[in-house]
């Protein structure tokens, strides 16, 4: 997987920036419950389960890793204009691509 940070120093290039793990302990949270989703869908597979009720799980596994990634960026959106209000430092190319990255 690509490793993306934003830049939101405005200056040289930063490392990938790190998080607090409070800040996101929403989306922490929503991606456990979505390891338990995805251990079940793996249970309804070796049971033989009907394919729709398969794929009904994948989808909501899918969508709520989708939706704590989104957090995660936003987040570090939050932090970027904590340190720089204007903005103007976000480095926008790299912001597009970790959105569409979560497609």
């Amino acid at each position: 997987m690509a490793e993306f940070s934003l830049d939101c120093s405005g200056a040289e290039p930063i490392p990938p920036m790190e998080l607090d793990p409070q800040d996101v302990k929403p989306a922490l949270t929503r991606l456990k419950r979505a390891n338990g989703q995805l251990s079940a869908v793996i249970r309804m597979i070796e049971e033989g389960r009907p394919c729709e009720e398969i794929i009904t799980q994948i989808a909501a596994v899918s969508s709520a890793i989708d939706r704590a990634g989104y957090a995660i960026i936003a987040q570090s959106m939050q932090s970027c204009l904590r340190a720089d209000p204007s903005g103007e430092s976000l480095d926008t190319k790299k912001l597009e691509k970790m959105f569409l990255s979560l497609r």
